[in-house]
């Protein structure tokens, strides 16, 4: 999942607008039998040329704890983070700020009880803890792969669920989602149902391309944009525009002799991206890497390209929005412009 480095160094491209001030809102970190990716890999990818002035850890079950009470485990992660954020705050590493916001998971299965737990998250990084992403990625076919939390069919319409969920209203916390395509209804319904919660829709929504989904991507389309029309009336909802590169997609970027270009990739997912922009308003989109998942298709540099080319025509003001803004004001960053 980390991306093969000899053959993503087959495309290599400037800067495009290298001055422009980013704030990359979704990235991983983890030390995985032959797939690391730490502070010096991040910073390697966000040196590639583009200005990332500060980024957003999310959750991927890094370094939970070995041992204690289970829900509280994936406190660990969040104690990890924060000390790799903490190393970058010093300022020894360079000018980005890396992991300035952090969102870790908390099983909202657990109903009101799961207040515990946030609350050990925001005791290990009272000063960038954010919020929580529990991913609901599922699907009835076993060709798609279940999301990392193994979720059940229909969680998010779950009364436990939604009373675990409330607790985020308590805390002040965000919820980033993470689902697929089919699910979007579902996100809907849950923003409705608590509009004083600031959602996060990652990745499009996980629009599916592999298994009964392959090959029907125009179809999927024309339901996708319905669907997402109809989210976008929820005012409490933003939407991270990345994370449509993976496997899951798809595009067989992976596959090929040689990585694709950013205009390549500009070309295969523009009006994915067009449509976000249009129904959400650059205010509430904000561009994400997704690294280093979306490493296998792509190089860091690269996809800055593609997301550039796509905001080619949009005014200054509303790339800040796309670029930075957005991402500072939901995630509650300070300026680092």
């Amino acid at each position: 999942m980390a991306g093969d480095a000899a053959w993503l160094a087959l495309v290599e491209e400037a800067a495009l607008e290298p001055d422009l001030p980013i704030v990359d809102p979704h990235h991983h970190l983890w030390d995985h039998p032959g797939s690391r990716y730490l502070l010096d890999e991040l910073l390697a990818d966000t040196g590639s040329g583009h200005n990332i002035v500060a980024t957003v850890f999310m959750e991927c079950a890094a370094m939970y704890r070995a041992d204690g009470p289970v829900r509280l485990r994936p406190v660990g992660e969040t104690e990890f983070v924060n000390g790799i954020a903490a190393m970058s705050a010093s300022g020894i590493y360079g000018r980005t700020r890396a992991c300035a916001g952090i969102v870790g998971f908390a099983d909202l299965t657990l109903g009101e009880e799961v207040a515990e737990v946030l609350e050990a998250h925001q005791a290990a990084a009272p000063d960038r803890f954010r919020g929580i992403r529990h991913a609901a990625g599922w699907d009835k076919d076993d060709r798609v792969r279940r999301s990392h939390t193994n979720p059940r069919e229909g969680m998010l319409l779950d009364p436990v669920f939604r009373r675990g969920y409330a607790q985020l209203g308590r805390y002040g916390m965000s919820f980033d989602s993470w689902l697929y395509h089919p699910q979007i209804p579902e996100l809907t319904d849950l923003a409705r149902a608590f509009p004083d919660i600031p959602v996060i829709f990652d990745h499009f929504g996980g629009p599916l391309g592999i298994g009964p989904y392959e090959g029907k991507r125009d179809e999927i389309f024309v339901r996708w944009k319905k669907d997402v029309a109809e989210l976008a009336r929820c005012p409490n909802v933003h939407a991270k525009l990345g994370g449509i590169n993976m496997a899951v997609n798809g595009y067989g970027w992976h596959k090929l002799d040689k990585p694709p270009t950013s205009a390549q990739l500009t070309a295969a997912t523009r009006d994915w991206y067009l449509h976000m922009i249009d129904v959400f308003g650059p205010e509430r989109c904000m561009f994400e890497s997704n690294f280093p998942v979306d490493k296998l298709s792509c190089s860091y540099g690269v996809l800055w390209n593609s997301f550039k080319r796509i905001a080619a025509d949009f005014t200054p003001g509303e790339k800040t929005a796309l670029f930075s803004g957005t991402a500072s004001r939901v995630y509650r960053l300070p300026s680092f412009t």
